[in-house]
């Protein structure tokens, strides 16, 4: 059943009763993005201000995302459209550019429906959530619009049987809660070296442990976004597994954190973490297993 306010519950009531009413409403979508940055955009023609949020109408067009019902534990997957111009920017670059550069990745999304007592962008009687859940896959972008996989948040329960799973490499995500460890505490910030492009960075600070780790660029026309660092040499430069979606400026400001290979050597060497550990190094390999 869908939650809402007494007073939206009565205006339908009363609009069911009526002859020839009209609902007035509009669809609001939010993109909340892995960074924390959080994207707001509605179908209506005017700007629309609810629970604290202001949902802008000049922004990239939502399509596809409908609401469905069905008994069970079954994981709603939809496909939706996302129409956009140059002009429409996330996270300091066009919204497409940024899409296939990852951006959305792990974004949690969420659709509501807002109503209102007199015109669309005028008094808000309150809104019910149609659709939450989060950015499954990105099927394409083009030029214009990219095409997004959504699932629900039933997906979460979605995971392989068994739990555990014994394999030599670790199975914590580094910094994550199982694993422990604190991200700010490997953290070396710097900023961008003289000659670097979108996907060779040039940094003195770069140390071989970033190998595998992340940079998230605080300052520039990349802030906000975050990167993984494919190879590291030390004290010259690190360079990206996916360009960045504008190529940075000297001076940008950024910072890295360390890397994993989720190996038990590296988790005692470099983190000091073996108590933590949750690989099992010393299983046979399977030729060797009776």
């Amino acid at each position: 059943m869908k939650q809402t306010s007494s007073a939206l519950v009565d205006a339908l009531a009363a609009s069911i009763a009526k002859k020839d009413s009209v609902l007035v409403y509009a669809e609001c979508f939010t993109f909340t993005l892995a960074v924390g940055t959080v994207l707001a955009y509605t179908n209506a023609d005017v700007p629309i201000a609810y629970r604290g949020q202001l949902f802008r109408a000049d922004g990239p067009l939502v399509q596809g995302l409908k609401y469905r019902s069905s008994v069970g534990a079954n994981v709603d997957r939809q496909s939706i459209t996302l129409a956009a111009r140059p002009s429409d920017i996330a996270v300091g670059s066009p919204m497409l550019a940024a899409i296939a550069a990852g951006q959305l990745d792990g974004c949690l999304l969420r659709r509501d429906r807002v109503f209102f007592s007199d015109f669309v962008g005028g008094t808000v009687l309150d809104g019910v959530c149609m659709f939450q859940g989060r950015v499954s896959t990105i099927d394409s972008v083009g030029r214009t619009q990219a095409t997004i996989s959504v699932a629900s948040d039933m997906v979460l329960l979605d995971v392989d049987m068994p739990r555990n799973i014994y394999q030599p490499t670790c199975l914590h995500t580094l910094y994550d809660e199982g694993c422990g460890l604190q991200a700010d505490v490997y953290a070396t910030p710097d900023v961008v070296g003289a000659g670097s492009t979108a996907t060779q960075i040039n940094s003195t600070a770069a140390l071989a442990a970033h190998a595998q780790g992340s940079v998230v660029f605080r300052t520039g026309a990349n802030a906000g976004t975050r990167a993984t660092v494919r190879q590291v040499v030390s004290g010259v430069h690190f360079t990206l597994i996916c360009p960045l979606p504008v190529a940075p400026a000297v001076g940008d400001a950024f910072t890295m954190f360390f890397g994993c290979d989720h190996t038990y050597a590296t988790c005692g060497a470099r983190f000091s973490n073996s108590a933590r550990f949750r690989g099992f190094p010393f299983v046979p390999p399977p030729q060797m297993a009776v």
